[in-house]
């Protein structure tokens, strides 16, 4: 019992620390708002458990989060296992998501990037690709935000070194997206 107690505590703490990142948060939610408005798609990328984000926040805009209403255009590029492992097999996982931004996106569009270090290539080369189209980029990453926070038009770097306490950041952080999206485009 006492450690789930700490674990709490932990929580509590990076929830707290969380305020720092508020206006650049709340910045994204306009420019989300403002894609979307302009006819434009979010792109979402990660890896491992922010891959199952992306799946997650692209599902709560196109369904719904908590309002039925129009859907919204989400995509999640972690989703198509035949583009995954053709391009994995064909070329390198490195280029995997940049390929998708190449093919599907245009400079109406959003790319949200997710890496808790900031340090994964795929990413980083994805956001690179949205880069070269023009593309809105908004990076998600833990504390030392590494090269994506370098790239990106607008980077949230959760005070946390703590991968758990990162992911569950970046989920509440969605979530709430998620809501103000909702809220401007409910019927």
């Amino acid at each position: 019992m006492k450690k789930f107690i700490l674990e709490l505590e932990e929580h509590k703490s990076m929830i707290e620390r969380l305020v720092s990142c508020s206006e650049t948060i709340e910045t994204v939610a306009d420019k989300l708002i403002e894609t979307l408005k302009n006819g434009g798609k979010i792109f979402l990328c990660g890896n491992g458990g922010s891959a199952a984000d992306c799946q997650h926040i692209a599902a709560e805009l196109v369904v719904k989060y908590r309002i039925v209403r129009p859907a919204l255009a989400a995509i999640a590029l972690t989703t198509d296992t035949s583009i995954l492992t053709a391009h994995a097999n064909d070329f390198d996982f490195e280029t995997v998501y940049a390929r998708q931004v190449e093919g599907l996106a245009t400079q109406k569009d959003c790319l949200i990037a997710i890496s808790t270090s900031g340090r994964s290539k795929n990413i980083i080369k994805a956001a690179e690709a949205a880069n070269l189209k023009g593309m809105l980029v908004i990076g998600l990453t833990g504390a030392e935000g590494g090269e994506l926070s370098k790239i990106v038009s607008h980077s949230i770097n959760v005070p946390s070194k703590i991968t758990a306490r990162i992911q569950e950041a970046h989920i509440i952080i969605g979530h709430w997206w998620c809501d103000v999206i909702e809220e401007t485009f409910s019927v």
